[in-house]
């Protein structure tokens, strides 16, 4: 279906993008590699020109340009060499994305310039210069890798800037939509469920592909949409409902690890409590001990039970080594909301670490802010990190990935706890 068609794809270097390439080169597609990537990068995998080699090979041509959305004369550069090389341009896919999961007060001007420069103003300007052409093209798409516009306080309270910066890709597609209605077709396609890429790495640590889908179900999805005739405009499409609605049973076949619970994707209210339902059936409300101490051997009392935060705390302090604390070099405080709520920390910075009740005894490079049964769930592995998080449940301040770090000796410590 779009063989000869060529595509135009920000952020193709690895990743989404990548994927949607490679879902259209089977067609025999051109596809146009505008990325940043030119030289290998020292943790994230490919650059233009390996993307370009396996396009090739599986069937498509390429055409990689080195474009860094931010620079609006690198898009005019690459759109004009892709006309001169194809011919024109049929489907714009503006799929770079720049994220920073931080609160107001914690994000650096400089990263706020990045999101907004490269998620709204590189996707209005890539349209810009690209719908030219499309307007020439039979079946012309844009498609925008954004969510729909959902104004629940919950996904701007935690990264104001990164929910700002990608609602105004989806704004793009509602204006743009109905300006060229009739002309080209412009929608948006986001995950109904985390996606693995290295940013997802980034974000959630070791272990949390298990909690995700692979980029083919986007590539899929996008695939359906692209297929459409221009009549098919100004929707927000989440790719499970679409491939749902295609005939798409068989959902396994997407998963990182089959059978494992999803983690929701940010945006989706009705996902979240779908995958808490469904994934994560064993979050309930622990019993607390009740009824009378049991008395111990010749009638005296036992040790009172402690309450299962400071319990936690007592097997943090007990699970303490300088391993921890050398391959850590953090200090974490949390601010406990309802029952036991209060102050705790753990110092995995000084000497050979500590845990307890009350602020730490230097100051905390992270704040962490949560119910206390949240709290318990997420020390005893029955809530991650990340899910709570994303949901709401966690509040970070300071430094994140200092907070991937504690995810990661969580993992470690669940054994005991």
């Amino acid at each position: 279906k779009l063989a000869g068609c060529t595509l135009f794809i920000t952020g193709a270097s690895r990743g989404i993008g990548k994927a949607i390439a490679l879902k259209a080169a089977k067609d025999g597609a051109n596809i146009v590699i505008a990325a940043k990537t030119a030289e290998p990068h020292p943790t994230l995998p490919g650059t233009i020109y390996t993307a370009a080699a396996e396009i090739e090979a599986a069937g498509g041509k390429a055409l990689p340009c080195i474009v860094n959305v931010r620079e609006e004369q690198q898009i005019i550069n690459a759109v004009e060499k892709a006309v001169k090389t194809f011919g024109g341009i049929d489907i714009l896919v503006n799929n770079a994305s720049a994220i920073s999961l931080t609160g107001t007060l914690e994000t650096e001007t400089k990263k706020v310039n990045l999101m907004m420069d490269v998620n709204v103003r590189g996707t209005y300007l890539t349209s810009k210069t690209c719908l030219p052409h499309l307007r020439k093209s039979k079946n012309p798409h844009i498609l925008n890798l954004s969510p729909p516009m959902n104004l629940n306080p919950m996904w701007f309270k935690n990264h104001c800037a990164y929910t700002i910066s990608k609602y105004g890709m989806s704004m793009c597609v509602l204006g743009m939509a109905e300006e060229f209605r009739g002309e080209v077709a412009v929608n948006a396609l986001w995950p109904k469920t985390a996606i693995h890429t290295a940013a997802m790495d980034m974000l959630g640590g070791s272990g949390i592909e298990k909690q995700c889908r692979k980029t083919d179900i986007l590539a899929d999805a996008a695939y359906c949409i692209l297929t459409k005739p221009k009549s098919f405009t100004g929707n927000f499409i989440i790719d499970e409902v679409l491939l749902r609605e295609e005939g798409v049973k068989d959902f396994d076949a997407y998963a990182i690890a089959p059978g494992h619970p999803l983690l929701p994707d940010f945006f989706l209210d009705d996902t979240d409590v779908t995958a808490m339902k469904q994934g994560y059936g064993a979050l309930k409300e622990e019993k607390k001990p009740s009824g009378p101490q049991q008395e111990g051997a010749g009638g005296a009392k036992a040790r009172p039970e402690l309450s299962p935060v400071a319990e936690t705390f007592r097997v943090i302090q007990g699970a303490m080594s300088e391993e921890y604390v050398r391959t850590t070099q953090g200090v974490f405080q949390f601010e406990l909301s309802g029952d036991e709520g209060g102050t705790w920390y753990i110092d995995l910075k000084t000497k050979g670490g500590s845990a307890g009740s009350g602020k730490p005894p230097v100051a905390a490079d992270v704040v962490m802010s949560m119910s206390s049964g949240d709290f318990v769930k997420m020390f005893t592995g029955k809530l991650k990190p990340t899910m709570a998080f994303m949901s709401g449940k966690l509040r970070i301040k300071g430094n994140m990935a200092l907070a991937v770090k504690l995810e990661k000796m969580l993992t470690q410590l669940n054994s005991k706890l």
